[in-house]
């Protein structure tokens, strides 16, 4: 399988080049940068720290649709439009990370599912899709009762918050307890407040340093209380997870797929 890589020069996009040179069943065959970056012909070796490269960044208008199979989209939303749209005139299957889209742009992943099959996800680890599961299967065993709260955790760089990892934890619990986590979500406290809603599900952010990723689902009743976490202390375990997916979707129909499709996981 033939791997192209939009922005190519990211944190993810690094790691990803990493990931694609270690595995066994896909290669990256393109490495695409803004039109206007400095990065321009800069071998992908040197980027990632990987020697024997030979590979260079080219400019997205320069990205010729014959050389890949699949592309990779772990950019920011400024560019994502352009991306995808790419990708649906050249029939190509993606997998997308990108987070903090907005909810038009969510609506473009939609419609691109009718022309070519993607992959979205809020994050690609194994582990956290698994921790997808295991939120609604406590949520659905719990009592009404409950206090719900998800605690995340990134490094200092992130830019949008919650995290779109958080926020998947909190529509998965949602959904199983049938709310809208537009109507019970709970963003932000500060100064004096009445005793804590039941229905509502909170949200805490931390921002600090070099953290990859950590998120907690806490279930609080009286005299009790479950906490499912997850803690990512690599890069990779995202980078590695994205590969599967494009290994995945490479050969699906026009759709919109998730990671729980990916790992066959029940929701």
């Amino acid at each position: 399988m033939n791997v192209g890589l939009f922005g190519t020069n990211g944190r993810m996009g690094r790691v990803l080049i990493e990931a694609l040179n270690n595995s066994e069943q896909a290669t990256l065959r393109a490495a695409t940068v803004r039109d206007d970056s400095p990065w321009i012909n800069m071998n992908v070796g040197e980027l990632a720290g990987i020697p024997g490269q030979t590979l260079t960044c080219t400019p997205v208008s320069k990205l010729s649709p014959d050389h890949v199979d699949v592309m990779i989209d772990f950019t920011l939303p400024v560019v994502f439009e352009d991306n995808i749209r790419w990708c649906i005139t050249h029939k190509k299957p993606v997998v997308i990370g990108t987070t903090g889209l907005s909810p038009a742009q969510v609506a473009l992943l939609d419609e691109a599912a009718q022309h070519i099959p993607l992959v979205f996800a809020a994050n690609y680890s194994v582990g956290v899709n698994l921790m997808l599961s295991l939120v609604r299967q406590a949520a659905s065993a719990l009592d009404d009762d409950t206090d719900i709260e998800i605690i995340e955790a990134h490094h200092r760089y992130k830019q949008d918050a919650p995290s779109g990892t958080a926020l998947a934890i909190g529509e998965a619990i949602a959904g199983e307890l049938g709310r809208d986590l537009s109507d019970c979500g709970v963003f932000s406290r500060e100064g004096k407040m009445p005793a804590r809603d039941q229905k509502q599900i909170g949200f805490a952010t931390v921002r600090g340093g070099d953290i990859v990723g950590e998120h907690t689902a806490l279930f609080a009743d009286l005299g009790e209380r479950l906490e499912i976490t997850h803690k990512a202390s690599s890069r990779l375990t995202f980078a590695k997870g994205a590969v599967r997916a494009a290994k995945w979707v490479q050969n699906k129909a026009p759709g919109r797929y998730d990671m729980i499709n990916v790992l066959g996981l029940p929701r």
